[in-house]
């Protein structure tokens, strides 16, 4: 007698959010079988040990270790994204109690395991290379890092470490087939929800071992799934901002955290003339309006950040248009179409992406020209090139041509 095939396994990371717990149902229903992970951000390193579960009716489960089968149930840990569920509200932070909580219900309800990930260490990286970036006066998207360096590079690890196929988060971004049969990263169908930007980073054989239920709906469908499920969590808040700023006073983090690196600099306009000072370029950023030290009675935007100097250069909205761009960390998910080639990008996650042409230089870097000029072309964020629906890839932004 032959042994039974073994169903397909996927590793989702639950963050107790709406969005991967109706993922974790869709792909429970779909046939895999489903190892829920929590990522706990704020305790000892590695991956710790299953604890106990907690069942509907209360009861507990046996003990499991994390790093083993990854068959058996249990719960902890804590990744913030948002409020909490059913409603309730909470503080946003790293590693809440009540995101825990409701990740371990939406388990209980799927009567799938979840296991606890402990990325302490590692979100300590990302945390210090926010702090650095804004040091070192470029913007940071700690977002995209997080999707790069923990959610599809250190859990995406772990879960080959227990044989699973697959990873998958609750993203609303698609992972296509071409006739080929080559796997593509794709725009979520819901444009005003689409992640595909954050995810650019990611490492391209990732993208065949993605699962990505959500991708093909619309957030209101998504949590009316949740509800017709009597999942707890169908109206939960969606988390804002960043996790690690839970007031999202991130000045005020800086400052905690490296007091030293502030310092009275100078504020002037695009001729160098002194109109005012200021006590740290970090409190600014490329394209920033209100706020500003002084008026003139016209608006003004802030269009550069000197680090060296700590000096901030302020000008007119035509001041912030920039022709295009050099970036480096090129990712490419796919081939490029050549070493120079016309795309659209996207500079900014909520911006919209607009035609250009793409230089590569062989290399990690390359170069986009904009058919218009775009305002506020920010260092240190991500620029992402689109073939249609379909992510290219992108960069780490470096420089605005003609700053």
């Amino acid at each position: 007698m032959t042994e039974p095939e073994r169903k397909k396994r996927v590793v989702v990371a639950m963050s107790g959010g709406v969005d991967s717990s109706v993922a974790a149902a869709l792909l429970k229903e779909r046939g895999y079988e489903v190892i829920g992970c929590f990522m706990r951000l704020g305790s000892e390193d590695g991956v710790e040990p299953a604890e106990t579960s907690c069942r509907l009716d209360g009861a507990a489960g046996s003990e499991r270790s994390a790093g083993a089968s990854g068959r058996g149930r249990a719960s902890g840990g804590g990744h913030a994204s948002g409020g909490g569920g059913g409603g309730r509200g909470h503080k946003q932070g790293c590693c809440s109690v009540l995101d825990a909580a409701d990740a371990r219900l939406v388990a209980a309800q799927l009567d799938i395991p979840l296991y606890v990930v402990n990325f302490r260490e590692d979100f300590g990286r990302i945390i210090r290379y926010f702090e650095d970036e804004y040091h070192q006066g470029r913007t940071p998207n700690p977002c995209v890092r997080c999707n790069q360096w923990l959610k599809f590079g250190r859990l995406a690890r772990y879960a080959a470490s227990i044989d699973a196929d697959y990873i998958s988060t609750g993203h609303y971004v698609r992972v296509v087939r071409d006739e080929s049969g080559r796997a593509l990263l794709q725009r979520g169908l819901h444009q005003a929800k689409d992640q595909s930007y954050a995810l650019f980073g990611i490492d391209r054989a990732m993208v065949d071992r993605m699962l990505l239920p959500i991708g093909d709906y619309p957030k209101d469908q998504v949590r009316e799934m949740a509800r017709q499920r009597d999942l707890q969590v169908f109206e939960k808040p969606d988390s804002q901002e960043i996790c690690f700023v839970p007031d999202q006073d991130y000045v005020g983090l800086l400052r905690r955290r490296q007091p030293e690196r502030f310092g009275p600099g100078k504020l002037v306009d695009t001729s160098g003339k002194l109109l005012a000072e200021h006590q740290g370029h970090q409190s600014f950023t490329i394209g920033q309006r209100r706020g500003l030290p002084i008026a003139l009675g016209y608006p003004i935007y802030v269009v550069h950040r000197d680090a060296a100097s700590n000096t901030v250069v302020v000008g007119g909205k035509d001041d912030l248009l920039s022709p295009g761009l050099e970036a480096d960390e090129a990712n490419w998910l796919i081939d490029p179409p050549g070493d120079r080639f016309e795309c659209t990008v996207k500079i900014r996650y909520n911006g919209r992406d607009v035609p250009a042409t793409v230089e590569r230089d062989g290399g990690d870097a390359f170069r986009v020209r904009f058919d218009e000029p775009q305002p506020a072309v920010s260092p240190g964020q991500a620029v992402v090139c689109y073939h249609g629906p379909t992510v290219l890839g992108g960069g780490w932004i470096r420089r605005a041509l003609g700053a």
